[in-house]
């Protein structure tokens, strides 16, 4: 009992597990699985839904929240012995679950139990376990079952290869730039690539393709020389085309072996490929339903893409002398014309959003919204920094959260929210198990005292990930496996997200959570007016990126063939989709970790499909502010109803994955989603 991580009391001591405790912790709670399953398995075992909970579930729940743990810190605090410790268990893990799944002793245990003697939220959970069982290959028997088992195994390996090479080839690249290079960069990113420079003893300052150095320099720096070095280094990230001393990170061989083994699994499992693997358990029936779906959104997106790529151009030419703009300039150029029709900056609205002030304003509308109080709290973590925090509602504990928010070296890109453990009504001990939840995000860190500051881009992906968490931990269900997020069609996990991020355009929400990094005033109501007058600006363009990224994603699960070069793919849907043209070394899909290491194969359209359904929901609260005289956003008045927020919370976030996202939705509006209200928030109605 001194491994930390077999110490399920409470909280996960993340300031206490090492390297050596993983090994020792896998060998345990694996072993008492194993138990468990022949247990429950035996003939003699009575077939119930509560008796194979209380002595299978708690055994697997115990391995998953460990091994949980442990992918947590191999995500934020990558080390090269963590990291090894990680791949040596990860083949027994990932065997142990493929086996659990595939178990037909354990498959005819759930076939046998009786339906009548479950409640609603056991029958949908047990609905969805049989779906899950077949998908898992407990229908398979001889070489095709132990052919599938060795296929999930291999892919866990090569799903963490990718995100590896994506990890350290972007964690590999660095350049010191000269004064010369970095007219029009951010003050505040310059100087914190200075601290970076000097802490490494070197002249300059210390260019990255993290996002909060990487981005700034896309935007603004003068250079188009800079640009296009960094364009070229970020676009050709773990590929062949990268260079010569960074070629161990090319994820070239990986991309096609796990393509390959999906071909293959779902060939096992009787389907044509694994875009019809994948919808089987989503919202959409069938990949033709995804593909139709995508080129409609393309259809009506094209009209305002190519307006918005004209603006760009004309604005180029007869503004910054550039006739001819490459890819590494469009981002630069649509600053400088945002700044010209709207006159303000990314640069001038990062100034009103710091890091505290936007949480305090986060936590007041959901406060306010969902009717539940945010207090901070105390838990072990794993750098310093992380904040830990607990939701209550009426004095009772809803859930908790971590909330780690700054870049560094170690952490993986990007920003997600994943759970630590579920609400669950444990058969063990009786006691109700409430939810908690990380949030992770790669913003900028406080630079020479002052606190940290956020793009607005950032402040909406905080609401973003926020959103999942809410999700996760406002839930009522009591049932492990359709609790919160648990159960919920992939192509639906995203409505509570994308829902939240309506409320960063709400002037009555912006002005309480911005103070200027100086003088602490709040935000204008001037430059809020110009934000919202550019909010829609080249929205055409981003649908249409999205689109390309979602269509690529299921031709490639469809109708690509994986021994073929995926570029040949690539280029076709760009063509097909795209308005600017990439250049012919970019090699974007070998860091897509959405696809090949994050669980979204088949399912990146799950993005723009939940769009459709967050847009309609937040009608839903901008009618209620016309029924009250008021319009919402044009107004300036705020569309959070406590009314509204009840229904939406009951409906949507309480009911969690216990019935179909399709029933959730009509209960909360009544009716089936329409497209409109996405086209109309995106200036494309």
């Amino acid at each position: 009992m001194n491994n930390p991580l077999l110490d399920f009391s409470d909280l996960p001591l993340f300031d206490r597990v090492l390297p050596e405790h993983v090994g020792p912790a896998m060998d345990d709670l694996l072993a008492k699985a194993e138990t468990a399953l022949a247990q429950v398995t035996a003939s003699d075992f009575p077939a119930t839904w509560s008796g194979i909970a209380r002595v299978l579930d708690v055994a697997t729940e115990n391995l998953g929240r460990a091994w949980g743990v442990v992918g947590h810190l191999n995500s934020v605090a990558d080390t090269p012995e963590l990291r090894a410790a990680y791949n040596a268990a990860l083949p027994r893990v990932t065997e142990f679950w493929t086996r659990l799944g595939a178990d037909e002793r354990l498959y005819a245990k759930y076939k046998a139990i009786d339906i009548a003697s479950l409640n609603a939220e056991q029958r949908q959970a047990h609905k969805n376990a049989i779906r899950n069982f077949v998908l898992s290959g407990a229908e398979l028997t001889g070489a095709a079952k132990e052919r599938f088992a060795q296929i999930q195994e291999r892919q866990a390996e090569l799903s963490q290869k990718f995100s590896e090479n994506s990890l350290d080839a972007t964690d590999a690249f660095a350049y010191y730039a000269t004064d010369d290079e970095v007219a029009g960069i951010p003050k505040d990113v310059l100087q914190a690539a200075r601290a970076q420079a000097e802490a490494e003893g070197k002249a300059g300052y210390r260019l990255s393709l993290k996002m909060p150095s990487y981005l700034p320099v896309m935007q603004f720096a003068e250079s188009s020389a800079l640009r296009e070095k960094l364009y070229k280094a970020y676009t050709t990230r773990a590929s062949d085309q990268a260079p010569a001393e960074f070629s161990q990170f090319d994820n070239s061989a990986v991309m096609r072996e796990i393509l390959a083994l999906r071909q293959e699994e779902s060939r096992l499992l009787g389907y044509q490929n694994f875009g019809e693997v994948s919808v089987v358990a989503k919202m959409a029936q069938s990949p033709e339903e995804v593909v139709a779906f995508l080129r409609d959104l393309a259809r009506r997106a094209r009209p305002y893409a190519e307006k918005d790529i004209a603006d760009l151009r004309t604005f180029a030419a007869e503004h910054l002398n550039q006739t001819d703009p490459q890819a590494w300039d469009y981002a630069y150029i649509g600053e400088k014309l945002k700044e010209a029709r709207y006159a303000f900056s990314e640069q001038e609205v990062k100034q009103y959003f710091t890091a505290p002030k936007v949480l305090a304003g986060l936590f007041r509308i959901v406060e306010t919204l969902f009717e539940v109080q945010i207090r901070e709290d105390s838990a072990p973590v794993w750098k310093p920094g992380v904040a830990f925090y607990r939701i209550e509602r009426d004095g009772q504990l809803v859930g908790q959260f971590y909330l780690d928010q700054p870049a560094r070296t170690g952490k993986r890109g990007g920003a997600w929210m994943d759970d630590v453990r579920t609400r669950w009504l444990r058969p063990d001990t009786g006691k109700l198990q409430t939810p908690i939840a990380h949030l992770v995000c790669n913003f900028a860190d406080s630079v020479g005292g002052k606190p940290a500051l956020l793009t607005h881009d950032d402040v909406t992906t905080l609401f973003h990930e926020f959103g999942h968490g809410l999700h996760h931990m406002l839930t009522q269900v009591n049932e492990h496996d359709v609790s919160g997020i648990s159960g919920v069609e992939w192509d639906a996990v995203e409505l509570p997200s994308q829902f939240m991020e309506n409320f960063c355009w709400e002037w009555e929400v912006l002005k309480q959570m911005t103070a200027h990094v100086d003088t602490g005033e709040p935000l204008p109501r001037a430059l809020f007016e110009k934000m919202l007058a550019a909010k829609n600006f080249q929205s055409g363009m981003q649908t249409l990126r999205q689109v390309e990224f979602s269509l690529f994603d299921m031709l490639l699960h469809t109708s690509h063939n994986p021994d073929e070069d995926l570029m040949g793919l690539l280029n076709e849907v760009r063509r097909e989709v795209a308005v600017i043209s990439a250049p012919a070394y970019s090699r974007t899909a070998h860091t897509f970790s959405h696809i090949f290491s994050g669980g979204y194969a088949a399912g990146y359209y799950s993005y723009k499909w939940a769009e459709v359904l967050s847009a309609d929901a937040y009608a839903a609260f901008e009618e209620t502010a016309a029924a009250n005289g008021e319009t919402g956003e044009a107004s300036g008045k705020s569309t959070v109803s406590v009314e509204t927020g009840r229904k939406y919370r009951q409906a949507i976030l309480e009911a969690g994955g216990s019935r179909p996202a399709m029933e959730s939705f009509k209960a909360f509006r009544g009716r089936e989603p329409s497209l409109d209200a996405l086209l109309r928030h995106q200036g494309m109605a």
